[in-house]
């Protein structure tokens, strides 16, 4: 699968390390998902466009790279994918919000739809896609569905832990969505949740049970 890039940077596994632990409080569990955004976000971002612009300097006045083009979309599936959006903006501040709201049906396991609002000029964006968890993969293929339903073509999906279902179904699905994953885990339990895993991402971001 090409398509997917498991990073295996040291400060990465270390916080995720500190994420699986239960005792990891609300608080610190909501700061180390942004921290661990923001290192994702190094190697996602890595081709961004860039231009060379004028720069006056205390020297000399030089030619030097800028990021150009169209703007930033981050994307997060609600509710949990929202912890990785600050750590995403403190690498690109100007980058546009758009929200898909989903929910995982407790008997099927399969996505609902209840909200979707995009930025404008989505087909001209780079799109990234944030949630913590990867598990069956059906939240991120429905997202990903309708984020291109809408005209965005630019798209990247980002999770901090995937099983390897969810890796599969989302490579296959979106065989032109990059996938950038933080720790690939054994495998799904009986409930379709991730193992070892972190427990529910959202319930730990937001301190909800």
């Amino acid at each position: 699968m090409d398509n997917i890039t498991i990073l295996d940077h040291p400060l990465i596994k270390h916080k995720i390390s500190m994420l699986r632990d239960k005792q990891t409080g609300t608080n610190e569990f909501r700061k180390l998902v942004g921290e661990v955004a923001m290192l994702m976000g190094y190697e996602a971002l890595r081709d961004l466009p860039l231009e060379e612009v004028e720069v006056e300097t205390p020297i000399e006045t030089c030619m030097t790279p800028m990021l150009t083009g169209r703007k930033i979309a981050i994307i997060p599936i609600l509710r949990a994918g929202l912890g990785m959006v600050d750590g995403l903006l403190s690498l690109y501040p100007s980058a546009k919000i758009g929200h898909i709201g989903l929910y995982r049906d407790e008997i099927t396991y399969e996505p609902r739809e209840y909200y979707c609002k995009l930025p404008d000029a989505i087909d001209e964006r780079i799109i990234i896609v944030t949630d913590p968890m990867l598990a069956t993969g059906g939240s991120a293929v429905d997202a990903i569905g309708q984020i291109k339903k809408h005209g965005g073509k630019n798209i990247k999906f980002m999770c901090i832990i995937a099983a390897p279902e969810g890796l599969k179904n989302l490579s296959e699905s979106h065989p032109d969505v990059q996938i950038y994953v933080g720790q690939q885990d054994r495998g799904l339990n009986e409930n379709a949740y991730i193992r070892p895993g972190l427990g529910d991402a959202g319930d730990r971001i937001f301190g909800t049970k």
